[in-house]
């Protein structure tokens, strides 16, 4: 006698009781779900300031002429680089305006380029929202508030209830959607002094969806924008999501910018032979258009479950072995000005550091950052590779 056989009368009893139970007893009324709205906050008054009357930082290549004013790529490069690549260069990732203010109160009027504010490993802030910064008493930049878009259209208060006292802001634009218009809003009786781009040569970002801000929660937890505050240094965010591959069509532009630093960091979207077919023309490109500007070549992060995948895991050996080759053939051809950034802490070895594994949250950024801005310091001080 088998034991399921001892099991079974007593399986079908408790199944019977437990019908019995579910037909005697009345089922409670489960309450239907709520979204409790946002309370509406009643526009105060305010007056506005147009910021293309003074411009945005983040935005290269002078007067050339645009398809739109927030667009990053100039509108000859449209047909010249990648149909994909100028889609992504719409977005306004990188750009931040400043501005000085002694209002209790900023608001944000904005319109966006497209209707869906975010993907599926972005927040609608980080990809389509505002980020509000203020320099404090010693001057240094600290996080004051976002915009939360909820539709194309965006009207919305950045900051209320402020300090008193006259103090420098910046605003990053979203990273992941474009901008058609943007005004800064603020109490009519403050004053308020439009700040102009720094004239300093910019930090050039030329990358991957990593670069273009994927996944940091709001614009300004972008590796980009914390080494452009930690340097106080105006930076250019030339990230394309899927689509960095050291395309010497990106390099036509890169040349058209006076960079302090160019750092190029493509390996995510690219392979080994990739790398060794695209790595060297491209910085021998722009080492004829630029003798002695510094250029950084960054090796790309190691998946934060690679450690489990031994597949994903040779993948990065492979493209670390193929960039540190160019890099190596790079200087004894005599190329200088060189510098390398190794990948494999660039988010921290707890695989703490990303969103889906490739991406990385706002602790992956700071660790990206933190191990970015050493060779930076040393590559703007004209320091040795």
């Amino acid at each position: 006698m088998s034991y399921d056989r001892f099991l079974l009368p007593g399986f079908i009893a408790c199944v019977l009781t437990f019908i019995g139970f579910a037909q005697a007893a009345p089922a409670p009324t489960a309450a239907a779900p709520t979204n409790p709205a946002r309370p509406t906050t009643v526009e105060p008054n305010v007056s506005w300031h147009d910021v293309t009357t003074w411009g945005v930082e983040g935005r290269a290549f002078g007067d050339l002429k645009r398809q739109r004013w927030f667009d990053r790529f100039p509108a000859i490069a449209d047909g010249h680089v990648t149909p994909a690549v100028w889609e992504l260069s719409r977005d306004s990732a990188g750009m931040m305006v400043r501005f000085q203010t002694d209002s209790s109160l900023i608001w944000a009027d904005y319109t966006l380029l497209r209707e869906r504010l975010n993907g599926v490993n972005m927040t609608p802030i980080g990809a389509s929202g505002l980020d509000l910064y203020a320099r404090d008493d010693a001057g240094e930049w600290r996080w004051v508030g976002v915009a939360r878009p909820e539709k194309k259209e965006v009207r919305v208060q950045l900051a209320n209830q402020l300090a008193p006292g006259l103090r420098e802001y910046a605003i990053y634009l979203p990273l992941y959607n474009g901008v058609e218009k943007l005004s800064i809003g603020v109490d009519p009786l403050s004053q308020f002094t439009p700040l102009a781009p720094r004239t300093d040569k910019p930090i050039v970002f030329y990358g991957t969806s990593i670069t273009h801000g994927a996944s940091a929660s709001r614009p300004g937890m972008v590796h980009t924008a914390i080494l452009g505050r930690r340097f106080d240094r105006s930076v250019i965010n030339l990230g394309f999501s899927g689509n960095g591959r050291m395309d010497a069509a990106v390099g036509d532009l890169l040349n058209k910018i006076d960079a302090a630093v160019y750092v190029i960091d493509c390996l995510p979207n690219m392979d080994a032979g990739a790398v060794r077919e695209k790595c060297i023309p491209l910085v021998n490109q722009l080492r004829t258009a630029h003798p002695t500007t510094p250029i950084v070549l960054v090796e790309d992060r190691r998946c934060s479950n690679s450690w489990i995948q031994p597949n994903k895991d040779q993948f990065h050996n492979d493209n670390h072995a193929a960039l540190r080759e160019c890099f190596e053939k790079l200087q004894t051809s005599g190329v200088t000005g060189l510098f390398y950034i190794p990948g494999d802490d660039l988010l921290g070895s707890d695989a703490e550091g990303t969103i889906d594994g490739s991406h990385p949250n706002d602790l992956g950024f700071l660790r990206q950052a933190d191990v970015m801005a050493p060779i930076l310091r040393a590559a703007l001080a004209g320091g040795s590779s």
